[in-house]
């Protein structure tokens, strides 16, 4: 039977799961927006705008629940993030409020004038740079970095993140997120030329994160030897990159011959593989080299409160949520303006 603690770190890495597919999304709504392009431009930021708009700031619910967990059960790793990588996780949250805004400013100016665009590059290039920070943030903890020093304000605050393989986690974190926004989005509009234009960008991004993920594992070998073995030479390993490569595949073949809604579900599945690949990885570590699950969690008093608490909002919050998008995803938005 699985520990308290184990089970709080279940708990934790599906929640930034969920923040992945959902939040992520939404940020790379924000990057097809400003990559726009063609005679459809303005339609596609009105779908881009109709399919974020009624969900956005529930998506960002998977964050704060994440960041409760790890303040309330695992408080080391909650107290060294957030004090050696305050620059870029500062940064990310800046990045999220300012998007949030943006995307408020620009949707209620009904004047279509420079203070509009000017809205809209804010939103679009915040929703660029917040998943970049992400990236880095996750690149640095799985580089072992992550740990006091007692050198300069250098060393100890920019070193750890500002690498080229944490920034090579961030660039693939930015193509995952532009990837999965551009399947949903095939799925938010009844045009058939507007539906081609995503799934246009959904294979070229799907791409994109084949490079990407092959950049990263690159630059682990010696940047992140841990999560390079794990990933691997882990009895899991094969496996896992097996069905993550099946599913990339079974991803642009469902795109290619337009089944979106099998490619929906196949880029959330290939993205949660990817995202579980760098958790087992450096199981059961939570901040490598030392902060482990164990060392890291709080009284075994705390961890069952928490745990009793999440059970019961979860009776309240999942129910919630899966009702808000069958409110707002059941018809897309100009599902009544007919279709080519």
């Amino acid at each position: 039977m699985p520990e308290l603690r184990d089970i709080a770190a279940g708990v934790l890495a599906l929640a930034l799961n969920a923040y992945v597919l959902f939040g992520g999304a939404d940020f790379g709504g924000g990057v097809w927006d400003m990559l726009a392009t063609g005679p459809r431009r303005d339609r596609q930021r009105d779908v881009i705008s109709h399919a974020i708009g009624p969900i956005w700031e529930a998506n960002h619910v998977w964050l704060i629940f994440a960041i409760v967990v790890s303040f309330t059960c695992f408080p080391a790793v909650y107290a060294r993030a957030g004090t050696l990588l305050h620059i870029p996780l500062t940064l990310m949250l800046v990045g999220i409020v300012l998007r949030g805004s943006a995307f408020t400013f620009r949707t209620y100016d009904n004047e279509h004038d420079a203070a509009q665009r000017r809205w809209g590059r804010i939103f679009s290039s915040a929703s660029i740079i917040t998943p970049v920070l992400l990236g880095v943030s996750i690149g640095a903890v799985a580089s072992g970095r992550v740990m006091p020093t007692g050198g300069s304000f250098t060393q100890q605050y920019v070193d750890p993140w500002f690498t080229p393989f944490a920034l090579s986690v961030g660039l693939l974190t930015l193509t995952l997120f532009a990837f999965l926004a551009a399947v949903y989005l095939t799925l938010e509009t009844h045009h058939r030329e507007l539906a081609d234009d995503f799934r246009r960008r959904a294979l070229g991004s799907g791409a994109a994160v084949f490079f990407a993920s092959a950049l990263v594992l690159l630059l682990s070998d010696e940047a992140a030897p841990l999560v390079r073995q794990g990933l691997t030479r882990s009895p899991w390993a094969v496996p896992l990159h097996l069905a993550t490569g099946a599913t990339a595949i079974g991803v642009l073949a469902a795109l290619w011959y337009r089944y979106y809604r099998l490619a929906r579900l196949g880029a959330a599945l290939q993205v949660s593989f990817i995202f579980w690949g760098w958790v087992l990885a450096q199981y059961p570590l939570l901040i490598p080299p030392d902060l482990s699950i164990q060392r890291a969690a709080a009284p075994e008093t705390t961890l069952r409160l928490v745990l009793i608490g999440i059970a019961i909002g979860g009776v309240i919050l999942l129910p919630s949520l899966w009702y808000l998008f069958q409110i707002f995803k059941r018809v897309p938005a100009d599902a009544g303006t007919g279709e080519v």
